[in-house]
């Protein structure tokens, strides 16, 4: 029976960071996957696969360019599954081929297969051949992330009632599509096709969505999608989903009743726990299917199997899973090495995109801490101009009392990229001051810092350090 110095369950974004890790410390990992290919749900199902067909239907329609060409402007004509996919397919390919030879370059041994625990230190894998192995360790790592969640009131066929896996297997574009959830993939999704100008409905039971996201930037982001042709339903519970053949009947509880060629169900995902056989060690998991752990070390309540990424919940980024990989592998093998940073971003991948870092309004306020808002539009912008864009907002936080940046929110063309600088300045604890002293490339959207600083420093009281002395006479 093969002994590994640490096991590691799941090849997504935090298997393949503490792999990767493990290997450069020169330890025995293996790396055990229940898919046919390595890479887990972000290579496969869920963020390469979303952002490669987000950046290939902004391509292809000139979504871009329409300010200038005018809203009937495309690049392709008569764009179909088909050419939605061949990028896809490549990308996949490309990324799952790095993946590999990262593995094989750090000597991490891999096996496909499905894992499930038979003792506090063994694990079984069964293999699609039939053939069953067991292998021990000193260490594991559960880094299974997520499944769909399915409820049994949705009828899925796979073809027009479909969940966020089987979505991008499409035959071909519906020319109507209503989506369940506006959740982060809901809303991604439902804005992305609006782009092929498939008329979209996003249904949302409850009556606010991306409740973690700023409500200015909320308010300015469901401005645009409206604007773009998304029909927003907030506060619309479904009462009935039904399997019409050709398209989808849905009646909801306020008397509505909407009709499309294709439903997505997107309303959250269940941690991909159920057949680890973790009662063999002793773990519970909660009624997501989630495991709770020590958010430093990231240990389970067994102290040598551990728990990265999306299957512990909040915030499942594959961003954060990848650093949350790299932790656990050191801690589990005793190697120092620095802590995580208190600020990390988040991005939404929607059109437009949104991404955040540090405090938003409605956290300030609870905080009772006294504050002052910048705000730069991208119009404002020579850049922006340049560009065509008509929307999208740079919104910043300073304290009033130490002058620090405390949060920054975008919305808008390059959000998830221009967030960076953000990130940089909170986890360095800047002040607004920065960005009035420091020149910015221009013409650059990275511009619109230096504007929100400045709306926020004109309003602000005056540092004494900053007012001309008066000469005695």
């Amino acid at each position: 029976m093969a002994h590994y110095d640490l096991i590691i369950i799941g090849s997504g974004p935090a298997g393949r960071a503490a792999a990767i890790q493990a290997g450069k410390l020169r330890r025995r990992v293996l790396v055990v996957d229940r898919k046919d290919r390595l890479g887990g749900v972000s290579i496969h199902t869920g963020t390469i696969p979303s952002k490669t067909l987000r950046e290939t239907l902004l391509n292809l329609t000139g979504w871009r360019e329409r300010s200038f060409y005018g809203m009937s402007y495309r690049v392709k004509d008569d764009i179909d599954a088909t050419d939605l996919k061949a990028r896809l397919h490549m990308t996949l390919d490309h990324e799952v081929d790095v993946l590999e030879h990262q593995f094989n370059r750090n000597h991490v041994e891999t096996l496909l297969g499905m894992a499930k625990f038979v003792g506090p230190n063994e694990i079984e894998v069964a293999t699609e051949a039939g053939d069953t192995s067991r292998m021990t360790a000193d260490k594991f790592l559960i880094a299974t992330g997520t499944k769909t969640y399915r409820p049994d009131y949705v009828p899925f066929n796979g073809k027009t009632i479909v969940d966020s896996d089987e979505f991008l297997e499409m035959g071909e574009i519906p020319r109507s599509l209503i989506v369940v959830g506006a959740g982060v993939i809901g809303v991604e999704y439902a804005t992305m096709f609006s782009t092929l100008d498939v008329r979209v409905t996003l249904i949302e039971p409850r009556d606010s969505f991306l409740d973690f996201i700023d409500k200015g930037l909320i308010q300015d982001f469901t401005h645009q999608i409206k604007e773009n042709g998304v029909d927003l339903r907030l506060g619309s519970a479904i009462e009935t989903i039904e399997d019409a053949g050709e398209h989808v009947e849905v009646s909801l509880e306020n008397g509505r009743h909407l009709r499309g060629e294709m439903l997505l169900f997107a309303a959250g995902r269940m941690g991909a726990t159920e057949a680890l056989g973790l009662e063999a060690v002793g773990l519970e998991t909660d009624h997501r299917g989630r495991i709770e752990v020590d958010r430093k070390s990231y240990q389970t309540s067994v102290p040598h199997i551990y728990a990265a990424g999306d299957v512990i919940g909040h915030p499942s980024l594959a961003s954060t899973s990848l650093q949350q990989g790299r932790v656990v592998a050191c801690h589990a093998l005793e190697t120092p090495t620095l802590p995580e940073s208190p600020w990390f971003p988040y991005g939404i991948y929607s059109v437009p995109e949104i991404s955040t870092c540090g405090m938003s309004e409605e956290e300030m306020q609870e905080r009772e801490i006294p504050y002052e808002v910048g705000v730069a539009r991208f119009r404002e912008t020579s850049r922006g101009h340049i560009m065509g864009l008509e929307h999208g907002m740079l919104k910043m936080l300073v304290s009033l009392k130490t002058r620090r940046v405390l949060g920054v929110q975008i919305v808008g063309e390059g959000a998830t990229e221009l967030i960076h600088i953000a990130q940089a300045v909170l986890n360095l604890k800047g002040t607004v001051d920065y960005f009035v002293q420091n020149t910015f490339n221009y013409p650059t959207l990275a511009e619109a810092y230096k504007i929100a600083g400045l709306d926020a420093f004109n309003r602000m009281p005056i540092p004494e350090e900053y007012k001309v002395k008066k000469s005695k006479k």
